[in-house]
């Protein structure tokens, strides 16, 4: 017999939008108790998405077929696939329990839409009209966590995507993961909310959870990769291992973030039925062929986009927030800039040292070398931030936010990686984590 399904909405919805996937998929099911439509409370400030997480468990505990640590399956629209994980996370005896959970354009790593939600405007629309303590309330609390680069987001997936523990592999130990998204934009008056690369809500290219992480080390002394030997020569940048299952998201024509829950494509409900079948590693792989994500890719003609998160740091690990990042594909060549990376940058409103760069790799110029370009200030004549200099050429030794010399770092090892595993992969999202130095100017301090 099938597990009980759960299914999840999403932000400022209700859990009413999944009825056509629950009709669509309920002669899978003896009993209709067997489907359990998840609905929760968004539209107010003062709660978070670990609240909700927490609340879900607790809707879980008083659920008949549930509260008994019953095994389910999950479908998730948007916001619900932090809902999930953040529930997921919180004890490892979890991964178990859930057995199949399904991505409806997920809001993996938020929305360009988050900022606007917290505005004035977006209060009027999408907030609570009931007369109470979260009259015109939009939700402030998720909404940071759902904004691009808001380090919730970033800290899931420390935990879930790239710590040593596999959360999302192939035995029943985890839940199999299959994650769409649709390629369409919003029409009609909803339309000036699109975005690139996005279906109308949330980006094809933040959906999936093929997500890698990269530290580069620019500090003078390497103390970050290098932490307590000087003498060891090291690379000044770390790739991390990738443990989880393959777990790219699957492009689906025709359809936008709302119409993917109200009116999904034949193709689309086929597959998660499939989907929801998948009981080993050999099905898993098979269901992963079946699907073509990579023929998907290759199909599409709206653009092959990547994002890369970005948070720099100084050797203590504080923020870096007066920061400017470019690549080139020649050091000695200022013409060879590639100007699709920074082309579309969202910082995060509360620090701005964490940032998204979306980046459309059918623009990026092709190139077996590359350059990266770090320029920061502190703001005061009397901090200055240095970097070791990779140019001996230029400039030796460090570099300061007093000259007139950016900090470069050769990154064309990582144009050699292949596949979904190399620097430029479409459909993906990447961490990047740069150190720099953080050093008081010789004037800061004196004694006479």
């Amino acid at each position: 017999m099938p597990n009980t399904l759960v299914l999840i909405h999403g932000y400022s919805d209700a859990g009413k939008s999944f009825a056509t996937w629950r009709d669509r998929l309920k002669d899978r099911y003896k009993r209709t108790e067997q489907i359990s439509i998840c609905d929760y409370v968004s539209l107010t400030n003062e709660v978070t998405i670990e609240d909700l997480a927490e609340g879900f468990d607790f809707a879980l505990s008083n659920r008949p077929g549930l509260k008994n640590d019953e095994d389910f399956d999950a479908i998730v629209h948007s916001t619900g696939i932090l809902v999930i994980r953040a529930w997921l996370t919180t004890y490892p005896a979890r991964r178990s329990r859930l057995k199949h959970l399904i991505g409806i354009a997920p809001a993996t790593f938020g929305s360009p839409l988050a900022k606007k939600g917290r505005s004035w405007i977006g209060a009027i629309f999408k907030g609570s009209k009931h007369l109470g303590p979260d009259f015109l309330a939009a939700g402030d609390k998720i909404l940071d966590g759902l904004e691009l680069a808001s380090p919730f987001t970033w800290s899931l997936a420390e935990i879930d995507m790239l710590d040593d523990t596999i959360y999302y592999g192939t035995t029943d130990g985890t839940p199999y993961v299959h994650i769409f998204c649709g390629t369409d934009g919003y029409g009609g008056l909803e339309s000036f909310v699109n975005s690139p690369g996005s279906d109308g809500t949330v980006r094809q290219a933040g959906a999936g959870f093929n997500v890698r992480k990269i530290v580069l080390d620019l500090t003078k002394n390497q103390s970050i990769l290098n932490p307590g030997n000087l003498k060891k020569k090291v690379s000044r940048w770390h790739l991390d291992t990738w443990k989880n299952a393959n777990i790219p998201v699957h492009l689906i024509d025709g359809v936008n973030h709302g119409t993917i829950l109200t009116d999904p494509t034949d193709e689309l409900v086929g597959l998660v039925r499939d989907a929801l079948d998948v009981d080993d590693a050999k099905s898993f792989a098979a269901w992963l062929k079946a699907a073509d994500a990579p023929g998907r890719i290759a199909n599409t003609t709206k653009g092959r986009w990547q994002q890369f998160i970005v948070r720099v740091f100084d050797e203590r690990r504080d923020p870096v927030t007066d920061y400017n990042l470019q690549l080139f594909t020649d050091r000695k060549d200022a013409g060879t800039r590639i100007p699709e990376f920074d082309k579309t940058v969202e910082v995060y409103s509360k620090d701005s040292s964490f940032r998204c760069f979306l980046v459309d790799l059918d623009h990026f110029k092709q190139t077996k070398t590359l350059w990266l370009s770090v320029l920061a200030s502190s703001g005061s004549e009397h901090i200055e931030y240095e970097s070791f200099q990779m140019d001996p050429e230029i400039k030796s030794g460090p570099v300061t936010s007093r000259s007139e010399w950016d900090a470069w770092l050769d990154l064309s090892g990582l144009m050699k990686q292949d596949g979904s595993r190399g620097f430029m992969s479409p459909f993906t999202t990447t961490l990047v984590e740069i150190y720099l130095d953080r050093e008081p100017s010789d004037e800061l301090v004196k004694l006479t």
